[in-house]
C-alpha cells in the first residue's frame, strides 16, 4: 500500500480507503463484528491506515465497531466519520448541516468511537437549508476545539464547494481538505464540475461505489445467470451492463478479477482519487485489495474510457466545439495551463 497526501493537507493516507458502511448491519445484511474484525486485519496488514464511516451507517453499529478496531493503536489511524443525516426523525433540529446538529452529531459519534478526536470530519449530504458560511464557521470551531483535525464533504454540487472554499480562503476558517463523491466506469457524471473544482482547489476525492453497486463485481453481464440481488432493466441498464461486459473482458485478459479491473481504473484516474473499498466477508475484501497489484495499460485504460465514455454536456461541448472561432488559429498553438497551477 502506498499513501497520498490528503488534498492540501499533510496528512498521509492509505491510496485505498476502508469502507465501513455495512459494518454490523442489523439483518446479516454486512460483516458482523468479528469478520469485520477479520477485513480490518487485512486491510492493515496490506498497509492500510484510512478507515471511513458515519453516525447514521448501520444504524450506530458501525461507529461502535470501528472504535473497536482501532482502540489499540487509535493515533495510528485516519478515522473519518459524518454528520447530516437525521439522529431522530421526530426532531427537526436533528438533522441538517446547522451548528446545532453538527455539535450533537459529533458528540454522539465520539462516544460511540470511543475517542476524543477523529481526524476527519465530512459534512455527509448538502443541506440547503442551512447556509454554508454557518457550516463553515461551525467546522472551523470543531477544528479549532481538537475534536476533528480536517474537515471535507460529501455529495454537493461543485457551486457549494467552490463557495466554501473561498468563504474559508476569506475569512481564515479551516478550508475542505476533500470531497467524498461516488465513481466508477458506470457513474462519471463527477467529471463534468466536480473533479474539475476538485483539482482547482487541490482537494482529494475520496471516491465511494466504485463497483457501481456490484455491476461492476462480475456478478452482471456475462452468459451465466446473474449472482447478485439487482435486477436487470429495473436496477441495471444496457449501458451498464455493456460496461461490465467488457470489464469483465479485460479481466479475462490480464488474469485479474472484473472487481480489481474496476477498483485500479478508478485509482489510475488520478492520484487525487482514492477509492473506497468494502465488503460483505474477508474474501471478497481480500479479493478488491489485489487491485493494488492491477496495473492498467495506456491502451486498456483507453478502451474502458471508451465504453463508459460520457457527454460533458454545456457548456463545456460548446466551449470545445466554439474554440477556433474564440482563439482564432493562433490560439490553438497556445500551451494550456494546468489547472493545478490556478490554485497559486
Amino acid at each position: 500500500m502506498e499513501y497520498r497526501l490528503l488534498g492540501p493537507s499533510g496528512l498521509r493516507v492509505s491510496e485505498l480507503v476502508l469502507g465501513a458502511m455495512t459494518f454490523g448491519h442489523p439483518g446479516g445484511l454486512g460483516p458482523d463484528a468479528a469478520e469485520s474484525r477479520r477485513i480490518f486485519d487485512a486491510y492493515v496488514a496490506a498497509g492500510g491506515n484510512a478507515i471511513d464511516t458515519a453516525i447514521n451507517y448501520s444504524a450506530g453499529h458501525s461507529e461502535a465497531i470501528v472504535g473497536d478496531l482501532v482502540a489499540a493503536d487509535r493515533d495510528r489511524f485516519v478515522v473519518a466519520t459524518k454528520y447530516t443525516v437525521t439522529r431522530d426523525g421526530a426532531d427537526p433540529n436533528a438533522a441538517g448541516n446547522h451548528r446545532k446538529n453538527l455539535v450533537h452529531s459529533l458528540e454522539l459519534s465520539l462516544r460511540r468511537l470511543e475517542t476524543d478526536y477523529v481526524d476527519l470530519y465530512w459534512v455527509h449530504i448538502w443541506d440547503p437549508n442551512t447556509p454554508i458560511d454557518e457550516t463553515m464557521r461551525a467546522l472551523d470551531d470543531i477544528v479549532r476545539s481538537g475534536k476533528a483535525l480536517y474537515v471535507g464533504i460529501s455529495d454537493a454540487p461543485a457551486w457549494v464547494v467552490a463557495r466554501a472554499q473561498t468563504l474559508a480562503d476569506w475569512r481564515g476558517w479551516s478550508p475542505f481538505v476533500a470531497l467524498q463523491l461516488p465513481y466508477s466506469l458506470v457513474q462519471r457524471e463527477i467529471e463534468r464540475e466536480l473533479l474539475p473544482v476538485a483539482d482547482a482547489f487541490g482537494l482529494s476525492v475520496v471516491a465511494w461505489s466504485p463497483l457501481a453497486g456490484g455491476i461492476l463485481s462480475g456478478k452482471y453481464g456475462g452468459t451465466d445467470t446473474p449472482t447478485g440481488t439487482r435486477h436487470a432493466d429495473a436496477d441495471i441498464s444496457a449501458r451498464d451492463l455493456t460496461i461490465a461486459r467488457e470489464v469483465q473482458a479485460v479481466a479475462a485478459e490480464i488474469d485479474a478479477s472484473p472487481s480489481q479491473v474496476a477498483i485500479a481504473w478508478t485509482m489510475a484516474r488520478s492520484d487525487a482519487v482514492l477509492p473506497i473499498v468494502g465488503a460483505r466477508n474477508l474474501v471478497q475484501f481480500e479479493d478488491n485489495l489485489g487491485a493494488l497489484a492491477v496495473d492498467l495499460s495506456a491502451e486498456t485504460m483507453a478502451r474502458l474510457d471508451a465504453a463508459s465514455a460520457i457527454t460533458l454536456g454545456f457548456p463545456h461541448d460548446f466551449m470545445a466545439e466554439t474554440a477556433p472561432w474564440l482563439y482564432g488559429e493562433a490560439g490553438t498553438r497556445v500551451r494550456p495551463r494546468p489547472a493545478t497551477e490556478l490554485r497559486h
